[in-house]
């Protein structure tokens, strides 16, 4: 594993991780996330054949975590735009998940495709702040949101354990649960709030990309509803992967699968 810090917009310090060589393939993480969502996918035999890049998104995990630095879509384009530009991630394939799909979005938005070969887009969402974009979430998300803003300890963390669980399907082992409650509570309720209040749709984005798109869905997402993956199947031509048994994570409850399904959609490029 390799760690870079590099500084995206504003000249936030942004974590970078990254393990094994090749293709290159750029995880985007979701809210309250980290790089350590995936570490089913470092750990594996991914990193024979790609050369896997994942960033703490600012505000999370070890980034650096501003006050007012989340509503402009300028600035996550530019995180994004710094990682590949830095590392020199060319034909980069993009993995947005949940939050990640529009940060991922924002990107493709200001800078386009010259430097991206595909997307997958995994429980993502491409609009944010309006009745059309919270249509598209869970009710029971959409009850915890409130909690996600709290200063009070303990209802904050309380709040990130009912999450965590609602992210997957099965229940979680408790090592697992803790694992990643620890990565959700370091994100601030400032970060949290921010990222809530945000307004924006890359809906045209989405329906405008000239590079293939990997929509993955779990059945039993209860974050994004499983009917906005076939919205996106309408906006843009893609695949549309549906993954029974599984809820918000597909790439955590189903890693094997998982793996296997982006190993060959990067080989196609």
């Amino acid at each position: 594993m390799r760690t870079h810090t590099i500084h995206g917009g504003d000249d936030a310090a942004l974590n970078v991780q990254e393990a094994g060589s090749g293709r290159p393939v750029l995880f985007v993480h979701g809210l309250s996330q980290s790089v350590m969502s995936w570490r089913h996918q470092f750990e594996s035999d991914l990193t024979d054949e790609f050369r896997l890049v994942a960033l703490d998104n600012r505000g999370h995990g070890e980034s650096e975590k501003p006050r007012d630095a989340y509503g402009d879509s300028t600035l996550w384009a530019q995180d994004i735009h710094a990682v590949v530009t830095e590392l020199e991630l060319d034909d980069v394939v993009l993995v947005g998940w949940s939050y990640g799909g529009v940060v991922a979005l924002d990107y493709l938005d200001s800078f386009g495709t010259d430097h991206t070969a595909g997307l997958n887009f995994v429980g993502g969402v491409s609009a944010l702040g309006s009745e059309t974009a919270t249509a598209r979430l869970g009710s029971e998300y959409v009850d915890l949101v409130s909690g996600f803003v709290s200063t009070d300890a303990e209802e904050s963390v309380e709040t990130m354990r009912q999450f965590v669980d609602l992210c997957v399907f099965e229940e979680l082992s408790p090592a697992d649960r803790y694992y990643m409650l620890g990565y959700n509570v370091v994100v601030p309720p400032h970060v949290r709030d921010s990222l809530r209040d945000r307004v924006v749709s890359h809906d045209d984005t989405l329906a405008s990309l000239d590079v293939p798109v990997l929509v993955t869905h779990g059945e039993e997402d209860a974050v994004v509803v499983p009917d906005v993956a076939r919205t996106y199947a309408e906006l843009v031509e893609s695949e549309v992967s549906w993954y029974p048994n599984t809820g918000h994570s597909p790439f955590w409850e189903r890693p094997e699968r998982f793996n296997r399904e982006l190993r060959a959609f990067v080989h196609e490029l």
